[in-house]
């Protein structure tokens, strides 16, 4: 049995040997689900099980007050032989582990398993090196604690905050309604819209308001008829947070907050400019002020990297991974998208055991389920052999950068001619 095959078993049967404390820290977090930017809980749980390995150097609050750093290197014992072995060139593979939940319906889309499958592929990772002297360069396993996916795109701050720059390769994944080894999921754009009116008495003196309702109203119709020119797999959805306070009263100020999706990051641009002109003809109609506002990050497509899927599947298969012909479509959208611009990576969904729906109470009680664990730990296993693929083979770790460059190459090719506002990384 040559070296790959042996690291691919050692492992398995480490992920295997851990899998009681892997279920309970993903049971941990699923039952006290903390929203984006609030993760405290789930910080300190995935910190405790990294740091009850003294072998792993663990940095809590890491950059953002609710991520985690946690990075292990063969070295000899002692910090200044880690010192020694961090500045000697090597493989720095990373895992992302996601652990924010939604408001009022918890983990329905089962970031508590992100976390565990991050953390499991990172030990495994980690335990077939440990055994292991005669790889062709140095490894290094780091694992990333990236809060705020559902909101305020974590990921991106730790990008610009200079935490990926030392990883040359990412893997994650997501609970889904199937396994496939890549979802083309879009660029996505939050935005926030208020208008300004004035208040009057809307029985006795109506003619002296200018009604902020009327203007969000008539900008979701608006939104709603730009629809029927859209192309088919553009997407804009959203609310009325703040419709008025009272039926006597014309509102003065009202508020909406809308998402808007493309495919490709380079389309983003354009869904923009016709939502925003929807947007201001309801504020020229009514009378009203309006700001239009985009409170956080813009989300990006995630880039391709065919060696690393086919890595991923080859190897799922052989856990008994089964993969669609045809994957469904996905229209989500995730900050995982941002990192594949700076990183070569690999985000790959599977399946938990339930036919329900992310972001649905349904979803959320199979991702705290005990017959997810199965799919859980099966997943992370993939993602850690085809990291070991990589590590193994010099050859195929070109392969994967030449993918890299070139997917962005043919995205900065595509974008020619556009708005530059969304130049990616």
């Amino acid at each position: 049995m040559d070296t790959l095959e042996r690291m691919k078993e050692s492992l398995q049967r480490h992920i295997d040997s851990q899998k009681d404390e892997l279920s309970s820290l993903s049971r941990d977090i699923w039952s006290r689900p903390e929203l984006a930017g609030n993760e405290t809980q789930a910080h300190d749980r995935l910190v405790r099980f990294f740091s009850r390995d003294p072998t792993w150097t663990v940095e809590s609050h890491y950059k953002l007050p609710t991520a985690f750093r946690a990075s292990w290197a063969p070295a000899g014992g002692g910090e200044k032989e880690k010192e020694k072995e961090e500045e000697r060139a090597g493989l720095n593979v990373g895992f992302l582990c996601e652990y924010d939940a939604l408001p009022g319906i918890g983990h329905a889309c089962g970031h508590n398993l992100i976390a565990e499958v991050g953390a499991a592929a990172a030990a495994g990772l980690k335990a077939a090196v440990e055994e292991h002297t005669d790889l062709p360069q140095p490894v290094k396993v780091t694992v990333l604690g990236t809060p705020a996916e559902e909101a305020l795109g974590g990921k991106i701050d730790l990008i610009q905050a200079g935490a990926f720059a030392d990883v040359d390769l990412v893997f994650m994944a997501h609970p889904a309604q199937q396994d496939a080894s890549f979802l083309p999921c879009c660029a996505l754009e939050e935005v926030l819209v208020k208008y300004h009116g004035k208040a009057s008495h809307a029985s006795a003196y109506p003619w002296e308001g200018v009604n902020a309702l009327d203007a969000a109203v008539l900008a979701y119709n608006n939104l709603s008829a730009l629809r029927q020119q859209l192309r088919p797999e553009w997407r804009l959805h959203g609310i009325i947070k703040h419709g008025g306070v009272k039926p006597n009263i014309i509102p003065a100020y009202t508020e909406l907050e809308f998402y808007l999706r493309t495919p490709l990051l380079k389309d983003l641009c354009d869904l923009k400019a016709k939502a925003e002109a929807c947007f201001r003809a309801a504020a020229v109609a009514t009378g009203c002020q309006v700001e239009i506002i985009y409170p956080s990050h813009a989300y990006y497509n995630i880039l391709p990297n065919a060696t690393l899927a086919n890595l991923y599947e080859n190897n799922g298969k052989a856990l008994g991974i089964q993969f669609p012909e045809k994957p469904a479509n996905f229209a989500g959208s995730t900050d995982f998208g941002n990192v594949s611009f700076t990183t070569p990576g690999i985000h790959p969904f599977f399946y938990i055991c339930t036919d329900a729906f992310n972001h649905t109470e349904e979803y959320a009680a199979a991702a705290g389920a005990e017959k997810a664990q199965l799919f859980t730990l099966r997943t992370a296993k993939a993602l850690a052999m085809t990291a070991v693929d990589v590590v193994c083979c010099p050859d195929l770790l070109r392969r994967v950068r030449q993918d890299f460059s070139l997917a962005k190459t043919k995205h900065e090719k595509s974008r020619e001619g556009s708005d530059t506002a969304l130049t990616a990384p």
